[in-house]
């Protein structure tokens, strides 16, 4: 992630995650509003696991662009300080591989535990990357700290909404603010990419300054570090407000488009003239697997 595309090219996968979470859901729980089932992964109606391949994919070449790239290791097969970051970039990008690869899997096999372990893959997957942007030994300060400490805030509400969805599987505000937080992500991500590799960019008084093969952002004097500081806050605040004014709005012009409907189970196949949609068929698979889980409990 030591440059622009490496913090804009991440950015823009979860970007593109989160709005379309975003939308699935908002539109899922327009349509059907009382038998609403968040759902880990949304399937496409020409590819089913088109979301899980394109993470896959993305995984693939982060890992690819961190690891095989360049001389990682030194004469004696251990791994120099300054090319750790590099393991931990990928270490995250595996374990969103893992999640991805798991959920085909597992949707393929369909156990019982089916909803809950692709979930709590995810939350490992996040806790994961929470954990390494936080220890992260490429120690970041002054403003790149900053940035990196307000990414953090983005995670943990993904992590620990991420957590929820799994007890409160047909809440949609908790599936609405997961998505919101992965778009937040992606997007301050791309922000982050753009104002720190932008030399025009960067806060009066701060510059870019190469110290140990990595460049570092440094300022004149703690008043202007500080000054640096509070404008990175006012941007977040100001992204954060632009993201929710969306969300919301999205939210109102989804449920116009898409108003409820009548919810009969066999209408698809009654008529005969519509495909049952992937999304509606792979909530309602989830909502009767749940009954039945409940029955076997009970008796």
């Amino acid at each position: 992630m030591g440059s622009f595309l490496g913090h804009a090219a991440p950015g823009f996968g979860f970007l593109f995650i989160g709005l379309w979470h975003l939308f699935n859901h908002i539109r899922l729980h327009a349509l059907h509003p009382n038998s609403y089932t968040s759902l880990p992964w949304f399937p496409s109606s020409k590819i089913r696991y088109l979301e899980l391949f394109l993470i896959m994919g993305g995984c693939s070449i982060s890992v690819s662009t961190e690891l095989f790239i360049g001389h990682l290791l030194d004469n004696d097969g251990t791994i120099p300080s300054t090319h750790l970051r590099r393991f931990e970039h990928s270490s995250i990008s595996m374990s969103l591989f893992i999640y991805s690869s798991f959920a085909i899997i597992i949707d393929q096999i369909g156990p019982k535990a089916q909803y809950g372990l692709t979930q709590l893959l995810g939350a490992i997957a996040f806790a994961q990357q929470l954990l390494l942007f936080h220890l992260h030994s490429n120690y970041h300060m002054g403003v790149e700290a900053q940035y990196h400490m307000l990414l953090q805030i983005a995670l943990f509400v993904t992590l620990i909404t991420t957590f929820m969805i799994i007890g409160y599987p047909k809440s949609f505000l908790v599936s609405f603010i997961r998505s919101l937080s992965i778009l937040f992500q992606g997007l301050w991500l791309i922000v982050m990419g753009l104002m720190i590799w932008t030399p025009a960019l960067l806060p009066k008084g701060c510059f870019k300054k190469l110290e140990k093969d990595r460049h570092v952002i440094r300022c004149h004097g703690d008043e202007v570090l500080e000054r640096a500081k509070s404008i990175v806050n006012i941007q977040f605040s100001w992204y954060l407000m632009g993201v929710t004014i969306f969300a919301v709005s999205l939210y109102l012009a989804l449920i116009k488009i898409y108003p409820e409907k009548v919810e009969y189970e066999s209408l698809y196949q009654i008529e005969g003239r519509e495909e049952e949609p992937e999304d509606v068929k792979a909530q309602r698979v989830a909502t009767k697997a749940k009954t039945l889980r409940v029955k076997d409990f009970s008796s």
